[in-house]
């Protein structure tokens, strides 16, 4: 079989300071760097991704791999109608080039907004299918934060979400759509489709596959999958994007339309009984420090893990506030450490003055964050990097990281992991390669909402969400919404979505339509 092979990923928070231009693609930010053509064998090969799943799959099965190119980007605000074009175009192209295929498999997340495209992939999606035909499968890997909307449904024959947050499936998720596009080509057939929206929004750290209820609703799902059931997803949503299609759904593909309307609707009413579940504890930055030394003094072994979920680079932060920074210094706690802050000026002036300096520096913040101003503090250098590392941990699976030059500094008793580049804290390697050993740590506050649990939570003697001021908050109830399809719940048991009147609401993007 000639199948052709690509991907493009991003999660859009409609709210972010900051966009993601071709350069963000092409820097990756966690992802593998974009590449193309058959470089994508080599890069994709051995890391947690959808397409390294797919290509496993794929020469099992022996396709005639055709790929075509690879792109992601750590999550910001809105895809740049720039980079957008550029790489959907690239990939749109290369397809066609390659004259009569078999299939078309898509890694792809299922959240991207751009700047003039409400949903990004869909309309990717669309292309690829309006330049096959209707007899060519086609069939995606998404993440199951993707934010799915009918003409999603409606381009692809099947599409398979990740099932675990942290994401340490997302291979596995490749290899079961490659399975069902080889299952589609091998037999000619299509399965019937259903698909349910719900009618509520989660916290992302309430959404983490490894606590209950999310943990039983995918195990449900999961158990769906069977008979003449070929496929069950189902997809949290991801609350920080402004548009209609936010929000839960539910999707299952089976032999019969019967049998695929059962399982969505099965998936849909576990999800709506699971609401007055969705629920736990946070903490301010002072209250999670002052309850982490009452555990360590109550003989909790293992550091104690804050995570600073605010100011998550994986849904939209820019990982390099500083309010649980200063509540640490101002605590005046010992053996410590936070990471990363992303600050090329300061990395630079530690490079500059060399390791054993002491330097005074404006650390972190941002011009887009009033709330979150810089830490103006001396600093020891500690450790200096090139920032290159690789990232084993579960969730990056063995992902190669350029974070740039980089600098371990010491202030008072707290060791700060400092770079040029961004990527989620989510692999222990990523304080290691300054010399920080987190197990040693007796507290450790890290950038990262959920996928940090893959990697720390072994170690960890306990974790706490704690929220401190960034560009992601921690309830969606708390972003100012314009746009969300009426009714819809903006956290569990909370306020339903009221249009603002037309004089309320902001500027917004033009729907995808208004522009094809």
């Amino acid at each position: 079989m000639k199948v052709a092979i690509a991907g493009f990923l991003h999660e859009t928070n409609t709210f972010a300071p900051v966009r993601a231009d071709v350069e963000a693609f092409r820097t990756g930010g966690g992802y593998i760097p974009m590449v193309e053509g058959a470089d994508i064998l080599e890069a994709a090969q051995g890391v947690n991704l959808g397409i390294s799943g797919a290509l496993e799959i794929a020469q099992e099965c022996g396709w005639q791999v055709q790929p075509i190119l690879w792109a992601g980007a750590i999550p910001s605000a809105h895809v740049t109608c720039a980079a957008y074009e550029r790489i959907a175009g690239r990939i749109v192209d290369g397809i066609a080039a390659l004259g009569e295929i078999d299939g078309v498999f898509l890694d792809l997340h299922g959240a991207m907004v751009a700047e003039h495209l409400d949903d990004g992939e869909a309309e990717l999606a669309g292309r690829v299918r309006e330049l096959v035909g209707p007899d060519v499968p086609v069939v995606a890997a998404l993440d199951l934060h993707g934010n799915i909307g009918a003409a999603m449904v409606a381009a692809l024959d099947a599409y398979v979400g990740f099932r675990t947050y942290p994401h340490i499936d997302m291979a596995e998720t490749g290899r079961r759509a490659a399975r069902l596009l080889d299952r589609m080509m091998a037999t000619g057939t299509r399965p019937a489709k259903a698909f349910r929206r719900m009618s509520y929004l989660v916290p992302i750290p309430f959404q983490c596959t490894d606590l209950d209820p999310a943990r039983e609703l995918y195990t449900q799902t999961a158990e769906l999958e069977a008979g003449d059931v070929w496929s069950t997803s189902l997809f949290m949503g991801f609350p920080a994007a402004d548009i209609p299609d936010c929000g839960p759904t539910a999707v299952a593909f089976a032999e019969t339309q019967a049998e695929a309307d059962a399982a969505a609707d099965r998936i849909a009413s576990l999800y709506e009984a699971a609401e007055d579940r969705f629920a736990g504890q946070t903490f301010s930055p002072q209250e999670a420090i002052a309850e982490a030394l009452r555990l360590k003094r109550a003989g909790t072994s293992g550091p104690v893990i804050l995570a600073d979920t605010q100011d998550n680079p994986g849904a939209g932060g820019i990982s390099a506030t500083t309010g649980i920074l200063r509540a640490m210094v101002e605590a005046g706690v010992e053996n410590a450490a936070l990471g990363v802050i992303v600050d090329p000026e300061t990395a630079r002036l530690a490079h500059e003055a060399g390791q054993g300096a002491l330097i005074t520096c404006r650390l972190g913040g941002h011009r887009d964050l009033p709330d979150a101003p810089p830490f103006k503090t001396d600093a020891a250098v500690e450790a200096l990097s090139d920032g290159r590392l690789t990232a084993s941990g579960p969730y990056y699976g063995g992902t190669k990281l350029d974070l740039g030059p980089s600098a371990c500094l010491r202030i008072g008793g707290v060791r700060v992991a400092v770079t040029s580049r961004i990527a989620q804290t989510a692999d222990r390697e990523m304080f290691r390669f300054l010399g920080i050993a987190p197990e040693e740590m007796s507290l450790v506050s890290v950038k990262s909402s959920t996928h940090f649990r893959a990697d720390f939570a072994p170690i960890a003697g306990a974790i706490l969400v704690t929220l401190s001021p960034g560009p992601m908050p921690f309830d969606p109830a708390d972003l100012p919404f314009t746009r969300l399809r009426p009714g819809l719940r903006l956290s569990p048991g909370g306020p339903a979505f009221v249009a603002p009147a037309p004089s309320e609401a902001s500027a917004k993007p033009l729907a995808a339509a208004e522009h094809i």
